[in-house]
């Protein structure tokens, strides 16, 4: 890999965002809009709420009081500060075990305007979101972090937080490298066994956490959070998944939202089909669009239209299934790998340069750039260790949260309606739905209906070509939210928030600074 890539490389590494879906746990980046803006019609959305469904904003549950009371112990760490919240390993025994929810905030750089604590999530499930502290340079404008507090966290079961351990190294790196559309039924025993023995480590490996990662608890874990910043209400700022942590949160604690932004959302209303169809959709489009640019070129290297193009990299994929491509390191680029490498420089138009060069390169027999793309996509670093658990929590939380999966035997029926949705990638996809099998842990309560009737205003931001999180669930979450106000970035990449886009960053950061709601509609 050239030096070029390594540094682009640790350029989007700075600035990771992830999805809870189907097969994919992607930790990736998007890209900014023309800055344009085209108003739409405005619904009266309210004021905040006085109460909640657990009594007055700012109310302690019966039972937590110690949780909710206690003093944070922020100690230096770098240029910012750090601290543990401790909270309850299951809410249904506060009297039980407890876990450590590591935190990290920097503090507002203009202390004479601040506005107060910004709880904010990167995404995932499984992304440590104390990364957001560490290089909050990359992830806001530095108008927000004049006039905010950023507090970001690890996630119970992530990063620093009680991390869930499914898999050695080693047996990780064959995880993500093995065949994801096994082909015969040997291959296909092999899938479901892989699947098993992962589950089955998360249970051994994990010392009960795993069986309390599920989005409800995390949800609640927030609301600690929220008290002893000395909040009664939470602002917030969520990407992909941290839309759905951000929309829980609301349903469950609806007179404790304050100021909330849900960037890049996803609908909580879709099964677990309807959702791998979704993204397998979301990602078609993207490749769609990088490969409409590539033709619109002089001298496309994939082809001379859109069809041919996709048909070039379908042929790659399957050359790579039947032959691993070498690399100048020590392993291969397997087919597990080579989907996660074409995947991940999707989500960026910034990065499409990598994905050209990757998919130049792995035609000509070498598979170097796309197996760096697919370890960036798994925090894999140069020394074979992971840099987090982001990967293994990924599936600990989202089984965790909805454990329906389809055997093995089941899944090739499910191609025509994958293939429909995307020609390159819908088999991959079909077989994310095989991606539960073996799950040992049941959720210690259900995932709620998403209302949040009663809660202040809620922006929801989607991107119109989001590969990751697709436009249409923005417009069907801001729906079901009673209070929620819909902000389009018309653009490429995953989410849209700082991606050069001033119409959105003007709108997200009128709401979170100063409390003006845009108006509903409003498109970028």
């Amino acid at each position: 890999m050239n030096k070029q890539v390594v540094w682009v490389v640790a350029v989007i590494a700075v600035l990771v965002l992830g999805v809870g879906s189907g097969l994919t746990a992607a930790l990736l980046v998007g890209d900014g809009g023309d800055g344009s803006s085209d108003g739409g019609g405005e619904r009266d959305r309210g004021a905040a709420p006085e109460t909640s469904s657990l009594g007055p904003a700012g109310a302690v549950p019966a039972g937590l009081e110690e949780f909710y009371g206690q003093q944070l112990a922020w100690e230096g760490c770098g240029s910012n500060q750090c601290a543990t919240l401790t909270v309850p390993l299951a809410y249904a025994e506060p009297g039980g075990e407890t876990i450590g929810i590591a935190l990290e905030r920097t503090l507002a750089r203009d202390p004479d305007n601040r506005v107060g604590s910004l709880v904010v999530n990167p995404g995932g499930p499984g992304a440590p979101g104390t990364t957001m502290a560490e290089n909050a340079d990359g992830y806001f404008t530095a108008s927000l972090l004049e006039r905010v507090d950023v507090v970001a966290f690890d996630p119970r079961g992530t990063g620093d937080s009680a991390p869930v351990d499914c898999l050695s190294d080693a047996d990780l790196d064959a995880f993500v490298a093995q065949d994801p559309t096994p082909d015969d039924a040997a291959e296909r025993q092999e899938f479901a066994a892989s699947e098993e023995e992962f589950f089955a480590g998360c249970v051994a490996g994990s010392d009960g956490v795993a069986a309390h990662v599920s989005t409800v608890e995390a949800a609640r874990d927030m609301d600690v959070l929220r008290s002893v910043l000395g909040e009664e209400q939470l602002s917030y700022l969520g990407f992909s998944y941290g839309t759905t942590l951000g929309s829980t949160y609301a349903e469950l604690f609806p007179g404790n939202v304050g100021r909330f932004v849900l960037d890049g959302a996803t609908d909580p209303t879709l099964d677990f089909r309807d959702n791998a169809l979704s993204q397998a959709a979301g990602f078609q489009t993207a490749l769609d669009a990088y490969l409409d640019d590539c033709v619109a070129g002089e001298g496309c290297f994939l082809g001379a239209s859109r069809e041919e193009a996709q048909g070039t990299i379908s042929d790659l994929f399957a050359s790579i299934e039947e032959q691993p491509l070498p690399t100048s390191g020590d392993r291969d680029l397997q087919i597990g790998n080579a989907f996660y490498g074409v995947a991940y420089p999707l989500y960026s138009r910034e990065s499409w340069f990598l994905l050209d060069q990757g998919l130049q390169e792995a035609l000509d027999g070498d598979g170097t750039t796309l197996l760096a793309l697919s370890d960036l996509y798994g925090s894999r670093n140069a020394s074979g260790g992971y840099d987090d658990n982001s990967l293994e929590a990924f599936y600990a939380i989202n089984c965790l949260d909805d454990p329906t999966s389809a055997s093995a035997e089941e899944i090739p029926a499910e191609y025509p309606a994958f293939d429909a949705a995307s020609p390159t990638f819908g088999r991959f996809f079909a077989w994310g739905l095989a991606g539960c099998l073996g799950i040992q842990d049941e959720a210690a309560e259900p995932t709620p209906t998403i209302r949040a009737a009663g809660a202040a205003p809620i922006v929801v931001v989607g991107t119109t070509r989001d590969p990751a999180t697709p436009y249409e669930e923005a417009v069907a979450l801001a729906e079901q939210l009673e209070s929620g106000v819909l902000l389009t970035r018309d653009g490429d990449g995953h989410t849209g928030y700082n991606k050069g886009n001033s119409c959105i960053d003007d709108a997200v950061e009128g709401y979170l600074l100063d409390g003006d709601v845009p108006a509903d509609d409003t498109r970028c």
